[in-house]
């Protein structure tokens, strides 16, 4: 179970604070429930599941995890740049406490990610794309309750998005997903329930097809 309590945040701009981006935002997710956090360019999906999965602050408000949560697939963030491939994939197993099977997770993450001899280079000489594909695949290496992926199943060729898609499909007898996407059908496929994040609140559907209708429906107002 997670829980987003009361939840504000924000960005200091050169010019000081900027807008609130969430504004009170409460939720409780479910154990096993795959939900689809959807809303308009800048309504804060991608900001808010950054916090759900540990790498951004709320300015106030609190996120409870009672449970293991990865860190979001597909976000540029989470990787050292000046590391390789593998140099970061030994890290993040050293961290998880993998320190007996590190050769196994190298070849399981080379061989997912599949992005051949870029795999030996630093982080930071990578694409947003092979960045994406190199996150997805350290994700896939551990065992989570719930995986966060942020428009992941966008990234790479048609063949790579298979992949992904395949990937989810397997773990979804044992744990959960938190999902940003601009498809609608990527949404459909893979969740159940949605959260509308609209003028800085956060709307719980039960159906994930209330949640798109009044997301549609809100271009309206």
């Amino acid at each position: 179970m997670i829980i987003v309590e009361n939840v504000h945040k924000r960005y200091q701009t050169p010019s000081g604070p900027g807008p609130w981006i969430l504004q009170g935002v409460s939720l409780t997710i479910p154990p096993k429930l795959n939900v689809g956090l959807i809303g308009h360019n800048g309504a804060g999906k991608s900001t808010l599941l950054r916090m759900i999965g540990g790498v951004d602050e709320p300015n106030r408000g609190n996120i409870e995890r009672h449970c293991r949560v990865s860190w979001p697939m597909g976000y540029g963030g989470g990787l050292q740049g000046s590391l390789t491939g593998r140099q970061n994939t030994k890290f993040v197993c050293r961290i998880h406490g993998h320190n007996d099977d590190i050769p196994e997770k190298i070849q399981f993450v080379q061989d997912f990610a599949e992005i051949g001899k870029a795999f030996e280079r630093p982080v930071k000489t990578y694409s947003s794309g092979m960045k994406s594909r190199l996150q997805f695949a350290l994700s896939m290496a551990f065992d989570f309750d719930v995986y966060i992926s942020d428009e992941v199943t966008a990234a790479g060729d048609a063949a790579f998005r298979q992949k992904a898609a395949d990937a989810f499909k397997r773990i979804a007898d044992h744990a959960s997903i938190i999902m940003v996407s601009h498809g609608e059908g990527t949404l459909k496929q893979f969740c159940t329930a949605g959260v509308w994040l609209h003028q800085g609140k956060a709307l719980w559907f039960d159906n994930i097809d209330d949640a798109l209708y009044a997301y549609k429906n809100s271009y309206q107002l």
